[in-house]
């Protein structure tokens, strides 16, 4: 009977991320999966502190320098450092250097936690210093009687306590945020409205213009006036507003008669009289009325007459003429030959 294999390598999972790890000898660096895990920080700050980490001691990583190092911009690496002091993985301190001058000491924690137990440790074990004992004021003899025969007993003092002062716990050195550049906010220009000029409301007594008079067409037909009672009555099926009365679609259809005299096409009047009524339309009859007389497009162009062609009867050939005849040299000819000889014999 066959033995299981305890040495087969296990199966790749069928999802997720796949390790192929090579052994390193050198160019790594060992970062804490309290770092690189880290639920509460973002993926920015946990970029920037595990570049952090893997830097040399001295290496310079203000907002500037990483700011020229990588392509985020100087706002989101402040962030970032931000998150990394407030969970412990970076300190930053305002130290004294020669000359009088400040300068940042930037201290980088792979275990936070172990770092802050440490420097609990160190204060504890600090030297502290202890008080002197109290002066003990010398016993003074008491003689004794004369008639006493045994000697007074004189009670030794006891030892008085001493206080020893219990340390106190040192206060945190208070973290001196740097100033971040901040970007100018350029304000956003504020649209400026239009102060609204005063509304020129003529008087009731002002003279009004005269109503333009309803046209009509300069040749009217039988066919015409159908076709403009058709085009009325058909209102309705695309402006449902435009319900006109019979005696309306009468009184309307000259109008109708002369756009499309003038070559307006239906679908093109229809259009015209009934696009973006007013709401509410109280009057659609006189809307109409209204948007023929005054949107009435231009007269055709009036074709030039053209001259009907005509065979001369005397040399046969063509020309130009309203009436038949002969042509102009036809007619020259004779009027010569019917002169009077002016040479007598």
């Amino acid at each position: 009977m066959d033995t299981q294999q305890v040495s087969a390598p296990p199966r790749a999972p069928s999802a997720g991320v796949v390790h192929i790890n090579i052994r390193l000898t050198d160019g790594y660096t060992i970062i804490s999966n309290r770092l690189s895990q880290h639920r509460g920080m973002s993926l920015l700050a946990i970029g920037v502190g595990t570049h952090i980490q893997s830097l040399p001691d001295g290496r310079r990583v203000g907002v500037k320098a990483l700011a020229e190092r990588f392509p985020e911009s100087e706002v989101r690496i402040a962030a970032a450092l931000r998150e990394l002091e407030q969970h412990g993985f970076l300190r930053r301190t305002r130290v004294r250097v020669g000359g009088g001058k400040l300068t940042t000491r930037t201290e980088s924690y792979n275990h936070p936690e172990a770092a802050v137990r440490g420097r609990m440790r160190e204060r504890v074990a600090a030297p502290v210093p202890v008080a002197a004992p109290a002066a003990v004021a010398p016993a003074v003899p008491v003689p004794a009687p004369v008639a006493a025969a045994e000697p007074v007993r004189v009670p030794a003092p006891e030892p008085v306590p001493v206080r020893v002062a219990v340390p106190e716990p040192e206060p945190e050195p208070v973290r001196v945020a740097v100033p971040e550049p901040v970007p100018a906010l350029v304000p956003a220009p504020v649209p400026v409205e239009p102060v609204p000029g005063p509304r020129l409301v003529p008087t009731p007594t002002a003279p009004r213009k005269p109503r333009l008079p309803l046209p009509a067409p300069q040749q009217p037909t039988e066919a015409l006036y159908a076709a403009a009672a058709d085009l009325l009555a058909g209102l309705p099926k695309t402006a449902p507003l435009f319900l006109l009365s019979e005696e309306d679609v009468r009184g309307l259809v000259p109008g109708v008669a002369a756009w499309l005299e003038r070559g307006a096409r239906p679908d093109a009047v229809r259009a015209a009289i009934t696009d973006d009524p007013p709401v509410p339309l109280r009057h659609p009859a006189k809307l109409l009325r209204h948007r023929l007389a005054t949107l009435l497009p231009a007269p055709l162009p009036t074709a030039e007459p053209v001259v009907p062609l005509q065979n001369c009867d005397d040399c046969d050939r063509a020309f130009r003429s309203s009436v038949p005849g002969c042509c102009r040299e036809c007619r020259e000819a004779r009027a010569y030959a019917d002169e009077p000889c002016l040479i007598s014999a």
